[in-house]
Parts: structure tokens; C-alpha cells; sequence
């Protein structure tokens, strides 16, 4: 099998940090770029780490790449304004889809969430619509967006409102059935074995949208 390059950017978010340590110990991918803003504490002999803002990353970071996870996410309270928040959640995962693009990319696997929708009169789902769209339209072979419920797993950022309803679904888990599954808060780490596992599996279609209760089947 011929050994494949992955880049993350969001590496040290929730969901990215489990997926750069299942990328490193995946016999496929010879090589793992993340691109941070600070130094991180995992290390591993396929993994290449680039320190730069979102702002400063160029097409030529992806060149050789096979696989661009996009894990990056942030929330208004965090990002302090609606610029700011849109930089990240909008604007950045678009723009280096287009920089995957340019260097031939195979396949642009991208974290969204549930309830995403252009015309949503929520502004977080709005936006994550918006950014569904524009990253659906890229030239790129494939684009697998993943749709998860809330995030369980330990955080480096302490999010009150995020935990609250983590522990409010974890109690109530065996409710959420039938049509209430996708309700179902999710791990992050299952989140980021689904996003390995269909990049390295062949899709049926150019664009594949996964929601919460597809993700928490993946095995």
C-alpha cells in the first residue's frame, strides 16, 4: 500500500489531539504535519510541526499532501467577536481547503456540527453552513464533512456550558433513541477515529456529509 501524508490543522483542540496520535500509529501515513500556534508536548518520528497563525499559512504547507483534517473550532465567548469567530470557523477552513486544492489534495476530511445550516436563523449554524457550502464547491476528489452532537473528552480550555451539558447527557443517554439518536453527546476521540478511518477508506461520492449517530457507528 502506498504510504500516504497527512496534515491537521486544530491539532490541539479536542478532537484533533486523539486524531494526530491515531495518524502517528497508523501504519498508512508516513508522515503527520499539524499546523499550531504554540508548541505541543506530543511528539513522534512522523510527526512535522509548523508554529504559525491561521493567517500565515501559505499553499505551499501542503504540498505532498494526501489528507487534510480540519479539526479547527472555536466559540463566540472564546474568539470575542463575530470577525474573529468567522476566521476560524469560516473563513480559515475554507481558504486551506483552497490551499489543498492547489497542491493536489486527495481528500479534505472537515469537522462542522450538528444542525449546520446556511439558512439557519442560529448564527453558529449559519456559519457552519456557510463553511459547508464553500468547502463542498472545492475541486478536491473528496470532501468529508462530520456533523457531531456535543463533544465529551477533556479539554485544555475549561467551556462551563459544555460541561454542564455533558454531564446532563451523559444521564440522560438511554433516552436519546430512534430519531432522539443523533442527540447523543459524542467522545471526540470517536469523532477523530472516524475521520481517519474514512480517509483511508474509498467514498461513493466526491462530497460525504456524516451525522452524529453515522460517526458513533464507525468502526
Amino acid at each position: 500500500m502506498e504510504k500516504r501524508t497527512a496534515l491537521v490543522a486544530g491539532a490541539t483542540g479536542l478532537t484533533g489531539s486523539h486524531l494526530i496520535k491515531f495518524l502517528c500509529n497508523n501504519e498508512a501515513y508516513e508522515k503527520v504535519t499539524i499546523i499550531v500556534r504554540q508548541a505541543v508536548s506530543y511528539s513522534h518520528p512522523k510527526l512535522t510541526i509548523k508554529i504559525k497563525n491561521l493567517d500565515q499559512v501559505k499553499t505551499n504547507d501542503f504540498k505532498g499532501v494526501d489528507d487534510f483534517f480540519c479539526c479547527l473550532g472555536s466559540t463566540m465567548k472564546k474568539a470575542g467577536s463575530k470577525e474573529a469567530f468567522e476566521q476560524v470557523d469560516l473563513l480559515a477552513p475554507v481558504q486551506m481547503g483552497k490551499h489543498a486544492q492547489a497542491q493536489g489534495a486527495k481528500h479534505m476530511l472537515v469537522i462542522s456540527a450538528m444542525g449546520a445550516n446556511l439558512n439557519s436563523s442560529i448564527y453558529y449554524n449559519r456559519i457552519k453552513g456557510k463553511m459547508e457550502e464553500q468547502v463542498s464547491k472545492l475541486q478536491l476528489p473528496q470532501v468529508s464533512i462530520f456533523r457531531p452532537s456535543l463533544l465529551m473528552g477533556d479539554r485544555q480550555e475549561f467551556r462551563l456550558g459544555e460541561r454542564f451539558g455533558s454531564i446532563f447527557m451523559k444521564v440522560l443517554k438511554s433516552s436519546f433513541i430512534g430519531p432522539l439518536k443523533k442527540y447523543r453527546a459524542i467522545e471526540a476521540q470517536q469523532v477523530a477515529f472516524a475521520m481517519m478511518q474514512k480517509a483511508l477508506s474509498m467514498q461513493s461520492k466526491s462530497v460525504s456529509i456524516y451525522e452524529s449517530e453515522e460517526i458513533q457507528e464507525i468502526k
